[in-house]
């Protein structure tokens, strides 16, 4: 691969890194409502998803999609729905009783409300389901692949340019996750604004899922 290519995509990758969208949203969203552990969690759960979007294109997936778009309507639909899930789970969790929710010496401010492995599980299903990634490495990663005479394979290229992608993108949302967290830490100890944070997280999850659902490009 050329130097310049790569220099290309990884200054690419940061901008799109450091856009606001969807998995951005979630990364807040978790962060706010559990805490720093929960934004660095979801962020890493975002970049196990990339990870498994990069082997998919590598093995060809990706190819399969662009031969059958009723696959890609059907992981559209199958990742609106799993958002509805979380943003009713959340809504839930932020209708607790008062009574409820200040049992104990506010323990919920040091440990977040969701168990760090569902959370990542969530974060890396809510990547993976999403077809706008799968668009992306379709339309976007084939422009810094290199073919020719001594060029690397081209699964090789694309493991290697979404690897790249996620070294740059994990710590933008990492520290957007830490610095959420961070703000929520300080305010987690009163119930009701964490009724307020848990009822937030599930008009974003909400939002989220209906943009997915009505969204047809």
């Amino acid at each position: 691969m050329e130097l310049s290519l790569i220099a290309a995509f990884v200054a690419a990758a940061f901008l799109l890194s450091i856009a606001p969208g969807p998995d951005m949203l979630f990364i807040v969203a978790n962060a706010t409502a559990g805490g720093r552990r929960a934004g660095v969690v979801a962020a890493l759960g975002m970049s196990t998803g990339l990870a498994v979007h990069t082997l998919a294109a590598a093995l060809g997936l990706s190819a399969l999609f662009r031969a059958a778009p009723e696959a890609l309507e059907v992981v559209r639909l199958a990742g609106a729905v799993f958002l509805i899930y979380l943003a009713i789970t959340s809504w839930r969790a932020g209708r607790r009783t008062p009574g409820e929710a200040e049992q104990g010496p506010a323990p919920a401010a040091a440990e977040p409300r969701r168990p760090l492995r569902k959370l990542y599980l969530m974060a890396t299903l809510t990547n993976v389901a999403n077809p706008k990634v799968i668009l992306f490495y379709l339309a976007f990663l084939p422009q810094f692949l290199t073919v020719g005479d001594g060029a690397w394979p081209v699964w090789l290229q694309l493991l290697t340019l979404g690897g790249l992608f996620i070294m740059v993108g994990l710590p933008v949302d990492a520290t957007v996750g830490l610095a959420a967290g961070s703000l929520a830490d300080k305010l987690l100890s009163r119930p009701s604004f964490r009724r307020r944070l848990e009822r937030a997280s599930a008009v974003i999850f909400g939002g989220l899922a209906v943009r997915l659902a009505l969204d047809t490009r």
